[in-house]
């Protein structure tokens, strides 16, 4: 069975609704971007901190010129929803995001790999299925 997910297909991304399970198993809501050119999802290192998955945002880690992510990590998340499809120990890359974007992760094309997707921007929907086994 499809899911779908909406989106505004006027904005310049586009940004999901995200559900992530803490450290302690209470899922958490954050805010990603779906990101077709990245080849791996990653959190920020802020988000992984509120998560209980990081003590501390490293101070060392500094954006290359022209970069709004720095990946310095890797951390397998447990559980996570997107799209209203469920992922458990997804491996994610740790970063540090410029200020200025206002998310929590990017999507990227590690879960594209794990579903079918569907990126319709005249209805402004998403739809995943699972992929079926061979």
């Amino acid at each position: 069975m499809p899911n779908i997910t909406n989106f505004d297909p006027q904005e310049r991304y586009i940004y999901l609704q995200i559900f992530v399970a803490d450290k302690d198993g209470k899922v958490r809501d954050l805010l990603a971007l779906l990101d077709t050119g990245a080849p791996s999802t990653e959190f920020s290192d802020e988000a992984l901190q509120y998560l209980g998955f990081l003590d501390t945002a490293s101070q060392n880690v500094v954006l290359k010129t022209g970069l709004q992510t720095q990946k310095y990590g890797k951390i397998t998340l447990p559980h996570l929803e997107i799209c209203s499809s469920t992922l458990n120990n997804l491996e994610v890359y740790i970063s540090h995001f410029h200020k200025s974007w206002g998310i929590n992760a990017i999507i990227g094309l590690d879960f594209f790999r794990r579903f079918r997707v569907t990126v319709d921007y005249s209805s402004g929907q998403i739809v995943t299925e699972p992929l079926q086994s061979s």
